[in-house]
């Protein structure tokens, strides 16, 4: 059975961390898995429950800055980023001391990706378990990623100790993932912070999609394996436009279809089921993994025709997960109706 912790659980939620056990946790973006980042085998539980492979590295957790400098070499980059952006949904790539991590939370590499999030109640249970805590989403791996509690035990309850509550997050997708032990440095996953407020600070950055060969270990998390996907098959309609000609193709399919999509798509087809994703690009990131997870609850919808966003940092993001989710494919004019 597991436990759904608030802010007086903190002590009790602290000691389960520290006896090896796996709990969920609060951030501003998703919400994440923790385990005893210095203990093997708990880490090693990460991975069965979540059913990640074990090349996919983790992000390791910190209550703050000066906790990160126990496990890696922070450079003069990094100390601005942290100054400027922690706690904040940012990522950062690092060399790590020699012996201070386990291979099983860098999936085989000395790097390591740390991460100082802006959520009070989770930097309050990692100062008082007194130990970083590696941190990926808190879902089955390849399924959206979680944005509420009971996303969480949907997909783990009975595998971990519990999860801290501390209600909807706010930004809806993981943090930007910029490494550092390359130059420039490089965003290898899109997020809230974008280039033009890192480079600033660091100077150019490399922003362009970074891919992962078959036999290459990531160096970040989500991206090599496919994520974020609901089970029914992901259409992405790049042009609003489209999605008279996308509904017609859909329904041509015989399969049971929905829309994600904002309230103005939505509301030109009242009769498919849909889910909204607000008015911009704000709500809607905010609302894509929801949206995703809702459509399980509705197994006998097949095909999710979705909303694209183009021009903007944070449709940078969106459309990252979004790709990601529909395996890249895009609804095209005179598509097969019987493609999937």
């Amino acid at each position: 059975m597991s436990k759904r912790y608030h802010e007086s659980d903190i002590p009790e939620a602290a000691a389960a961390l520290k006896r090896g056990e796996l709990v969920a946790f609060p951030t501003e973006t998703v919400y994440g898995l923790g385990a005893d980042a210095t203990n093997v085998d708990a880490v090693g539980k990460v991975y069965a429950a979540k059913g990640r492979p074990s090349d996919n590295p983790l992000i390791v957790t910190v209550a703050d800055a000066a906790m990160v400098g126990q496990y890696a070499t922070i450079t003069p980059a990094a100390a601005k980023l942290m100054a400027t952006f922690c706690p904040g949904p940012l990522t950062m790539i690092l060399n790590i001391l020699p012996g201070r991590l386990s291979m099983k939370v860098t999936g085989g590499l000395q790097t390591a990706a740390f991460r100082n999030p802006d959520n009070a109640l989770t930097r309050k249970l990692i100062a008082t378990a007194g130990i970083p805590i590696v941190g990926p989403s808190a879902n089955t791996s390849g399924k959206p990623s979680p944005t509420t509690a009971d996303h969480v035990l949907h997909d783990l309850a009975g595998k971990i100790a519990g999860v801290l509550d501390d209600g909807p997050t706010r930004v809806g997708v993981e943090s930007t993932i910029v490494d550092l032990t390359v130059t420039p440095p490089a965003i290898l996953r899109p997020g809230a912070i974008g280039p033009d407020e890192l480079e600033p600070i660091l100077g150019p950055v490399d922003s362009a999609i970074h891919h992962v060969g078959k036999n290459e270990a990531p160096k970040a998390p989500g991206m090599k394996y496919k994520h974020y996907a609901p089970s029914a098959q992901v259409v992405v309609v790049d042009d609003p436009g489209q999605f008279p000609e996308a509904v017609e193709w859909a329904k041509k399919t015989g399969q049971t279809f929905g829309i994600l999509a904002t309230d103005p798509i939505l509301a030109k087809f009242s009769a498919v089921l849909g889910y909204s994703l607000g008015q911009d690009i704000k709500s809607a990131t905010h609302a894509l993994f929801a949206g995703l997870r809702w459509f399980d609850l509705h197994p006998d919808v097949t095909l999710v025709l979705a909303q694209a966003f183009s021009h903007s940092e944070l449709s940078m993001a969106y459309m990252n997960r979004l790709l990601k989710s529909a395996g890249n494919v895009h609804y095209q004019p005179n598509m097969p109706t019987d493609s999937f």
